[in-house]
């Protein structure tokens, strides 16, 4: 398939994207809809769930990608290779996971990645960063307890915030002691995540888990 030139910085408190995403029926979405949920913010051009999808049949995934011509692709190449445990939606994330998430069986949304996010590196655009805390508190709703959230980065500051936004909700907790992880928990690595250690620079890692009420 031919690689679609898109925008790499896309505003989300844009006009156009303020709308929030419909509910979805995921029983026409994911045949097995008993199966646990990975979602996945942000998921770009959609190769690493591509291939989480393919390694972990047992689950089910789910991307959310702000940029609309990357998830057509992303669908694209899913239905090629026949892939009915996956599924890209174009949506704001930070005002659409409640209308997604609210109507998913319960306790299905086990496992939530955020790789290597926009960090808007000016302070005047802070807001426009994915993490928020109403996004935090919001997966706090439905992510199943013991369900993990996984974050990673190339800049420090954006894993230092997106940790400290996790940590000051009580719902969630660091599973590990030491600062950062040295390795990626998860089966596959991100094509960002690839390009960054190919060049010997850090990868700033956290792995969180979601605790009972």
């Amino acid at each position: 398939m031919r690689v679609r030139r898109v925008r790499q910085h896309v505003n989300p408190l844009a006009k156009k994207y303020q709308t929030p995403a419909n509910p979805i029926e995921w029983g026409k979405v994911y045949p097995q809809l008993n199966q646990p949920l990975h979602l996945d913010i942000g998921s770009a051009r959609g190769r690493f769930l591509l291939s989480m999808a393919q390694l972990e049949t047992n689950w089910n995934f789910l991307g959310l990608e702000i940029r609309e011509p990357l998830v057509i692709d992303a669908n694209k190449l899913r239905e090629e290779l026949g892939l009915i445990n996956l599924h890209y939606l174009f949506c704001n994330v930070n005002n659409s996971v409640s209308s997604l998430l609210s109507s998913l069986p319960n306790k299905s949304l086990q496992r939530v990645t955020i790789q290597f996010p926009d960090p808007w590196f000016k302070n005047r655009h802070a807001k426009r960063r994915v993490v928020q805390p109403e996004l935090v508190a919001e997966l706090a709703n439905y992510l199943a307890p013991g369900g993990t959230v996984f974050l990673q980065s190339d800049i420090k500051f954006v894993a230092e915030e997106m940790c400290d936004r996790f940590t000051e909700h009580p719902a969630f907790v660091k599973q590990h002691a030491e600062e950062w992880l040295a390795e990626n928990p998860l089966p596959v690595s991100t094509e960002r995540e690839e390009y960054v250690l190919s060049r010997g620079e850090p990868v700033y890692r956290a792995l969180f888990t979601r605790v009972s009420s």
